[in-house]
């Protein structure tokens, strides 16, 4: 093992859960020249050859969905159970877009004009670099492999440092079904390495999913070159529970929508909203299911949450209590780091109530398992309450009436808005962000737009 080696820690454990090796210069180097050969290949296939490849791709994937599923839980620490779901909403997400594929990256056709035929093709961009995140290490990466393939595009996947293995499962199993040599390739690099990468010319497109911080690196990278980074950069996602709400149902949902994964999701809610005339009662409903979660070794099958993953945060998430509690907030249940057994890096369940709406949990993105919870008076307040915050990706209303929830949903400054429901994502539907949670769209149809350039045919058919 060189003095470069980079390791991985189980959370749960403290042992080494992986290791692997930088890519070095020589090797980058090939990663890319393949990358662009693979590239001209997958362009000249035709989009339904293109689609066949990426579902025998899904399908060598699922195949190897337990050790895939074993790979996630020991680097982050995300229960077992949880992990094999996420092989299977990869899969899903991968064959909704191969399904609406062909339509999708047809010609668009213009009206008829005499002696003229007029058609705006899609073509693929290159080389896609793709940087996932790792606390959905399969979703994360897949909103760009499967898209970026089926267009045409070669990708090299950068993985987080903390789920460095899941990229080699991509491209193994793209290799599996047959690609382009190249088609899919894994690195590893450090941070530097990356920012470089962004750089190079050889690079068509970036998609990244990260932190604020990690966007601007990543537009800094690209500062001398013309790309319009993709970047999803998480949120501060907002619920707000109306006074019509099917009540057990909204507190069953947002408890899971703030608790599921440890809290570690981009669109998990981390601040709620009630109508003064149901706050009582809503927090005395919510604190038993947030003491029901079942902490303890992640590949048990009893374990309910998971540890988190990194090994700096479990400290930041007792300072956004501190500083909540500080400002007035009372803390109903949990609130501090703790180990199971004497074994793991876990964080209490949390349920604060009566939080300011200056506190850090009510305007920054947390990424734990924190409910903050503040009463309102009406619609109006809960709207500005929600607005106010520089992130963007989700918010959910709670409520009987559709009416409320669209009138809500087009004032909220959200890239995707819920009624009744939370912390989800449906692959036809786009996946975006406004002000900080960054900017582009992945999945749906409007996802193909980003990894293809308009070409105008513009053909004189007679003089």
């Amino acid at each position: 093992m060189s003095q470069s080696t980079h390791l991985v820690d189980n959370p749960f454990t403290g042992d080494v859960a992986a290791s692997v090796e930088p890519t070095s210069p020589a090797k980058l180097d090939t990663v890319l020249e393949r990358a662009r050969a693979a590239a001209r290949a997958l362009r000249a296939l035709s989009v339904a050859e293109r689609v066949k490849l990426v579902l025998r791709a899904c399908e060598a994937m699922e195949k190897n969905t337990e050790a895939i599923a074993r790979d996630i839980t020991r680097q982050m620490g995300k229960p077992l159970s949880q992990a094999r779901g996420e092989v299977g909403g990869m899969a899903g997400r991968l064959r909704h877009m191969a399904a609406i594929a062909e339509e999708s990256l047809a010609d668009l056709v213009l009206p008829p004009k005499d002696g003229f035929e007029r058609r705006v093709a899609k073509e693929p961009l290159g080389v896609v670099l793709d940087l996932p995140a790792w606390n959905y290490p399969l979703l994360t990466a897949v909103n760009a492999i499967a898209p970026a393939v089926l267009a045409g595009n070669a990708v090299i996947v950068k993985h987080s440092p903390r789920t460095p293995l899941c990229g080699g499962h991509f491209a193994r199993a793209f290799a599996e079904a047959g690609a382009p040599d190249g088609a899919v390739q894994a690195i590893f690099l450090d941070y530097p390495g990356t920012e470089q990468l962004v750089g190079d010319a050889r690079v068509d497109h970036v998609l990244f999913t990260g932190s604020v911080l990690g966007g601007h690196k990543m537009q800094a990278a690209a500062r001398e070159r013309f790309l319009h980074i993709g970047l999803e950069l998480g949120g501060n996602d907002p619920a707000y529970v109306a006074p019509d709400c099917d009540f057990d149902k909204a507190v069953e949902n947002i408890v899971d929508g703030a608790m599921y994964n440890a809290g570690q999701s981009c669109c998990a809610v981390e601040r709620v909203y009630v109508h003064r005339s149901l706050y009582e009662r809503f927090v005395a409903a919510a604190e038993p299911l947030v003491r029901a979660y079942v902490l303890g070794d992640p590949e048990s099958e009893q374990t309910t949450m998971g540890p988190i993953a990194q090994p700096w945060h479990p400290a930041e998430l007792q300072s956004f209590v501190q500083d909540a509690t500080s400002l007035g907030a009372r803390l109903v249940t949990g609130g501090r780091a703790t180990q199971v057994e004497g074994r793991g890096r876990f964080f209490e369940p949390t349920l604060l109530r009566d939080v300011s709406p200056q506190a850090r949990l009510m305007r920054e993105e947390s990424f734990g398992p924190l409910l903050p919870i503040a009463p309102v008076d009406s619609d109006e307040e809960a709207l500005a309450l929600m607005n106010a915050s520089r992130l963007g990706l989700t918010a959910s209303v709670w409520t009987s009436d559709r009416e409320r929830a669209d009138r809500l949903a087009r004032q909220l400054e959200a890239g995707t808005v819920y009624m009744n429901r939370c912390d989800a994502l449906d692959p036809a539907l786009p996946w975006s962000g406004v002000k900080d949670s960054g900017r582009g769209v992945t999945l749906s149809a409007l996802g193909f737009d980003a990894l293809t350039r308009p070409k105008a045919l513009h053909y004189r058919l007679r003089f």
